[in-house]
């Protein structure tokens, strides 16, 4: 009775580790030297180039398209982001819109076109400029008056996780076309088949 109790709580825990295991897969990314990109779950020599890592759990897909309720808003009050690189500043500016999932265009200020097009929007010319829709303008960075906007616009606060249905192992395509000197094989008929 010892024994079999033994070999139930180790199967238990080698169940356990097992699943956190699958649960927490670490994936890489990452240019190599042919310049060409890859996934890989192994971890990459140290020549490669934009090199990046991601803990993928069971049942998540990470997306890059924006939820429903992003989406929609997008669609009503786009979202413009006037920058360049100035620093500290207008890097904040881009990360607060990246970690609410906002989709947005940015105009680079350095090139003339990105300057008239921001004197079009703000005669001051001082960038980073975020504008939300045709009348919520903000110019200079401030993060509480940037929330508000995006928030009377609709966009939601964090990106949405995308949860999939585990996919079924099994097909329900159409057999592959017959080929010559062969003989036809109809689908098999579910339920009922079975020699009795």
């Amino acid at each position: 009775m010892a024994m079999l109790m033994y070999r139930f709580a180790f199967g238990i825990a080698t169940l356990t580790l097992a699943a956190g295991a699958v649960a927490q897969t670490q994936v890489y990314r990452y240019t190599d030297t042919d310049g060409r990109v890859v996934y890989s779950d192994r971890p990459p020599s140290s020549d490669v180039k934009n090199l990046q890592t991601k803990k993928l759990g069971a049942n998540y897909i990470s997306n890059t398209e924006p939820s429903y309720a992003s989406a929609l808003a997008a669609d009503r009050f786009p979202v413009t982001l006037y920058t360049f690189q100035c620093g500290d500043v207008c890097q904040n500016a881009e990360s607060l819109l990246n970690r609410r999932g906002v989709p947005f265009a940015i105009v680079n200020v350095s090139d003339p076109e990105g300057q008239t097009r921001l004197q079009a929007v703000a005669s001051e010319g001082v960038a980073p400029v975020l504008t939300v829709g045709d009348k919520m303008i903000a110019k200079g960075y401030n993060e509480a008056r940037w929330q508000a906007m995006l928030d009377d616009a609709g966009y939601p606060k964090t990106p949405a996780v995308k949860r999939v249905a585990p996919v079924a192992r099994g097909s329900d395509a159409p057999p592959p076309p017959v080929q010559e000197g062969t003989r036809a094989v109809g689908a098999p008929v579910r339920g009922g088949d079975y020699p009795k």
